[in-house]
């Protein structure tokens, strides 16, 4: 009996100590950032497509204010309400930062002390940028006006409130690599915005129980995080995205629709982000929206 309970108490602290392991914060290899200098004019490009004033300015802030990024924007979900942080250049924010911090937050999902941001946070789409530009993203970032608000407590139960199960999330879902596969350069580069910084799988695709995006439908639209209808279907199945990729483009530079109706709600945010880019990138998202496998709109 002894031995057999031994053996259970041996099995346990195995079990426990690698369970530790997996779900382990894994941070970016410093390797990759090394040398790296950023610039605040490239940086601001990366800000807009990101679309980081969409999510971390103060509800209700426009204009200039849109950059104060003061956080407190809430999420409700499934597991429970996520706020957006401070992230303005302010000890209350991001000002101690460095670029490997930034780094390690938006393509490993890594806090400076270590501990896992949940998925809330789009990391799971930025994990696909480069180095460079979260290098410029943070230049950009430090010339921004601080705030001194306290960062919101997301509002979570068990098991969701332990973070240290997110490194089991991120070993199912947290990948750089691309959806799908494309050739050419204009849908490499539209491939690259829409999976990485603009980070529209994040909405436009179905999650599973998990949380996790179901690739398998991959920007066939689903309900709306916010709880409120569902996000269109952005594949060009008859029962999706039929526009022309003349029509899309458009649609990112001036909110039109081709039937002149405009952009409204979230997706008005958007535009204003994507109207920032230059014709060449808004023709490559296009391109890249075309090219996607079709799927139908689910009911």
């Amino acid at each position: 009996m002894r031995r057999a309970l031994l053996l259970l108490a041996v099995l346990g602290l195995a079990g426990i100590g690698g369970g530790l392991a997996l779900t382990a914060p894994d941070r970016v290899d410093p390797a990759r950032l090394a040398g790296l200098t950023g610039d605040a004019a490239r940086g601001e490009a990366v800000f807009r497509i990101a679309g980081c004033a969409s999510c971390h300015a103060a509800p209700g802030a426009d204009g200039e204010a849109r950059l104060v990024l003061a956080g407190g924007l809430a999420f409700e979900t499934d597991f429970g309400t996520f706020r957006a942080p401070n992230v303005s250049p302010s000890p209350k924010g991001i000002g101690g930062w460095s670029v490997e911090d930034l780094a390690n937050a938006m393509l490993a999902g890594v806090s400076p002390d270590g501990a896992h941001y949940y998925p809330a946070f789009p990391y799971g789409s930025y994990a696909k940028m480069e180095p460079q530009e979260i290098a410029d993203l943070h230049a950009y970032m430090m010339t921004l006006p601080p705030s001194d608000a306290e960062s919101p407590p997301h509002e979570l139960g068990f098991p969701f409130s332990i973070r240290r199960g997110i490194g089991l999330w991120k070993l199912l879902y947290l990948s750089p690599e691309p959806v799908i596969a494309v050739e050419g350069e204009t849908l490499l580069r539209g491939r690259y915005l829409v999976e990485g910084p603009a980070h529209c799988g994040e909405c436009h695709t179905a999650r599973n129980a998990l949380g996790g995006p179901d690739l398998s439908r991959w920007l066939a639209g689903g309900p709306n995080p916010d709880g409120k209808g569902r996000i269109p279907n952005l594949t060009p199945h008859e029962t999706g995205l039929t526009w022309s990729a003349a029509d899309i483009a458009e649609y990112l530079r001036s909110g039109f629709t081709p039937e002149y109706d405009v952009a409204g709600g979230s997706m008005a945010d958007v535009v204003k982000n994507t109207a920032t880019l230059s014709d060449a990138d808004r023709a490559a998202i296009a391109a890249y929206l075309k090219a996607l496998p079709p799927h139908p709109t689910e009911r």
